[in-house]
């Protein structure tokens, strides 16, 4: 059976951290942050699909949407997740496809705030669940499993 999403979320989100959605105001920021989750991840995404992705976050329309959180005004982080249909629930599901925190932020609970914010979007929203995936090697995992365990499962990706 399908994880849930948790009752009590783990540990205390910080006052500070405000989480919003995208503006286009954020423009500059994003793309700052955006290229620090790609150099992360060690990726390399094409500047017309960075700019598509943009403007998909700003459209209504999108089942793309993307959160920011900032401190004092100072965007430090965001999350990218899509909204769709599943086949054993009757309620939307949520992919949270990319959450990055400013390497100078983290450990001041952004991250931690990005992923509450959606599970409270989701309990408002009435969601079925949300779940992402990471590498194995990702130091964020730590975070992650407080709010739930790994479910075991592998990824196959195939590029069309």
């Amino acid at each position: 059976m399908p994880e849930t999403l948790p009752k009590k979320l783990p540990g205390r989100v910080p006052e500070q951290v405000i989480i919003r959605d995208i503006a286009p105001a954020d423009r500059a920021d994003w793309f700052r942050l955006w290229a620090g989750y790609n150099a992360f991840y060690e990726a390399e995404v094409a500047p017309p699909i960075s700019e598509r992705t943009w403007q998909r976050l700003l459209d209504p329309g999108s089942n793309l949407f993307g959160r920011i959180a900032e401190i004092e005004g100072r965007v430090l982080g965001f999350s990218l997740s899509v909204l769709h249909e599943g086949t054993w629930v009757d309620a939307p599901i949520c992919y949270l496809e990319d959450l990055f925190v400013d390497p100078g932020a983290r450990g001041q609970g952004v991250g931690r705030a990005l992923i509450a914010d959606l599970v409270a979007l989701g309990r408002q929203r009435g969601w079925s669940r949300l779940y992402w995936h990471t590498r194995d090697d990702n130091p964020a995992r730590k975070l992650y499993d407080e709010f739930t365990a790994a479910d075991g499962f592998v990824r196959y990706r195939l590029t069309l």
